[in-house]
């Protein structure tokens, strides 16, 4: 009888083991899509992308979709997606290329679609990894402080300043780090890889071509240096004041014969790219980890700065994976600031990333600068479009550090 109990109660365990084992899986699904316009306005010197990508675990199921556009939100499509494929959240990542042009509505939704959909019938069990490689700086800080003590826009010039900065003067504070997030399947193979970088992609300033600037090329080398088996998806940090250290003072018209200098845009990207696939090729899966995603979403309010009757309604997120990847959330063009302060906050707790340009809900902000860059101007900090109160950057990165201490239930309720 004792020998039966102990097979019985031997039996109960593996049981449980193999269902546990079961529930504690991360599940990945990716695809890629053009999105390039079929009657574009302009000639295609490079075709625009949405890559997606789904993560399940946990309970939680959340999709990313990068798009090479200047910026997306679509309230109607993101509650769609989500009813349809059963997901928690949905990212919209528009990388903010300055060389884009938007397909029509109708047809650019189906196109989304397809590209979750896709990966929603390709889900993998997954591992995943992520760090930072940190390296000499391709981006500047556009806003440089003059003679007068009032900040001016790199593309205005001086007696000591040449506009556009030709002689590629590295003024801070920028991020010198690539962030990258590797997905790979139970065989190690790669499948999916996040770049994550702050700058403008907008080398050419003016290209009057459709171009994914210098994110398309350092995306389709990055694909190319794994023979186009993963899907490389860029996800700009707080760029909102980070320009390209190569830049090109661009076309003054559709009809201007000067060519546009895609030298520049190729050498940028494939810089990028080599840094992304040397850290990707070193990162591996921590054997110790547990599947897990958790995710708290919120919501700010806001009004303009010089406009008291604009509304703001922000929403943000933080995502914690593994307990070991912590992700930030931010709509909009988040200056670098509080990419920075964010990696600094994070880093005891967790490998931190900083999505900026991510929207899922709410309205799209445009700039967000901090309080210091508010105060010394320039385009982005106190003129611009729209702009919304100051302060509005500090209470949002608050909240999102709030957010994660109660996420990971480091704050107590009594």
């Amino acid at each position: 009888m004792r020998t039966l109990q102990i097979l019985m109660i031997s039996f109960f365990c593996l049981c449980v083991s193999i269902n546990s084992t079961a529930a504690d899986k991360l599940m990945a699904g990716t695809s890629k899509i053009n999105i390039t316009p079929e009657k574009p306005k302009y000639p295609v010197h490079d075709s625009l992308y949405a890559r997606s990508l789904i993560l399940d675990a946990g309970g939680a199921r959340i999709a990313f979709v990068a798009l090479d556009l200047g910026g997306y939100t679509n309230i109607p499509l993101a509650e769609k997606l989500k009813k349809q494929f059963n997901l928690t959240e949905i990212y919209f990542c528009p990388q903010h290329t300055h060389s884009s042009e938007r397909a029509p509505q109708e047809w650019l939704e189906n196109q989304i679609t397809k590209v979750v959909e896709q990966a929603a019938k390709a889900m993998f069990e997954a591992r995943i990894s992520g760090g930072h490689r940190y390296f000499p700086q391709l981006s500047f800080m556009r806003l440089i402080i003059r003679e007068d003590g009032r900040a001016r826009e790199s593309w205005v010039g001086d007696d000591h300043y040449r506009a556009v900065n030709p002689e590629r003067i590295p003024h801070g504070p920028v991020d010198n780090a690539v962030g990258v997030i590797r997905i790979e399947d139970t065989n190690g193979t790669p499948k999916v890889l996040i770049m994550n970088y702050a700058c403008h992609p907008d080398v050419a300033w003016n290209n009057f071509e459709i171009s994914a600037d210098y994110v398309g090329y350092a995306t389709k080398y990055t694909e190319e240096a794994f023979d186009n088996t993963v899907n490389c998806l860029f996800v700009q940090g707080g760029g909102g004041n980070q320009a390209p250290l190569f830049k090109d003072g661009g076309r003054e018209s559709p009809d201007d014969p000067r060519p546009s200098n895609y030298d520049l845009i190729d050498r940028m990207g494939k810089l990028l790219s080599i840094e992304t696939v040397k850290l990707a090729k070193e990162l591996y899966p921590n054997p110790y980890d547990k599947p897990s995603i958790k995710v708290k979403s919120d919501s700010l309010h806001f009004t303009g700065r010089y406009d008291k009757s604009l509304n703001y309604n922000v929403y943000i997120s933080v995502i914690d994976i593994n307990d070991r990847y912590v992700i930030a959330t931010v709509p909009g063009e988040p200056f670098i600031k509080f990419q920075i302060d964010w990696k600094r906050e994070m880093q005891p707790n967790g490998i931190p990333f900083f999505f900026g340009y991510t929207w899922n809900g709410g309205k799209w902000p445009i700039y967000l600068p901090d309080i210091r860059s508010a105060a010394y101007g320039g385009y982005g900090a106190d003129n611009g479009p729209d702009l919304i109160e100051v302060g509005a950057g500090e209470k949002i990165f608050n909240k999102l550090v709030e957010d994660y201490y109660r996420l990971t239930g480091v704050f107590q309720d009594k």
